[in-house]
């Protein structure tokens, strides 16, 4: 796991606090219009975003999917990418000390299961990445990030490759 020496070729690089459009602005191969992510070369579109309720209004809603008939409670991503039937959930998790997000980590199973189940409806696959900061490499977290991996589910520091969301 970890990012890459060369962020804007290989992959798209975070700031704290900065969302997955963010990544998209100044990216060289990558636009956005809009949500949609626009391949630069072809001009065509390869993906679309949905950030927090997007997900819901203009994925779910739009398809005709009414999230209560399937979940007991709304899931806010931090960010979503949907290329091809595959949907990126994006959870961003920055500590630099000690603190609750330590147990947070450990619900990201629940959370691919949740919105694995959401998504079905429309024959969308889902696939769960945290994006981290570098306070996690701490040999203190070896055994949830080897957790993370072992239930399905993805983990990257500072940097999420751009092969890891279809792109």
């Amino acid at each position: 796991m970890g990012g890459g020496a060369n962020t804007t070729r290989n992959g798209l690089a975070f700031e704290r606090g900065a969302d997955l459009r963010d990544a998209f602005i100044d990216h060289p191969r990558y636009k956005l219009h809009g949500d949609n992510v626009i391949d630069r070369a072809t001009d065509q579109k390869v993906g679309t975003l949905f950030e927090k309720n997007k997900l819901y209004k203009n994925l779910l809603e739009a398809q005709g999917v009414d999230y209560k008939q399937l979940l007991s409670k709304k899931l806010l991503p931090d960010d979503a990418l949907l290329v091809g039937g595959i949907l990126h959930i994006i959870e961003k998790k920055y500590q630099a000390g000690a603190g609750s997000v330590d147990e947070k980590l450990q619900t990201c199973h629940f959370k691919l299961r949740q919105y694995t189940k959401l998504l079905a409806p429309l024959g969308i696959r889902v696939e769960f990445h945290y994006l981290l900061s570098d306070w996690f490499k701490a040999a203190s977290y070896r055994d949830v990030l080897q957790y993370i991996e072992e239930v399905g589910c993805d983990y990257f520091f500072l940097e999420i490759p751009l092969d890891k969301l279809g792109l």
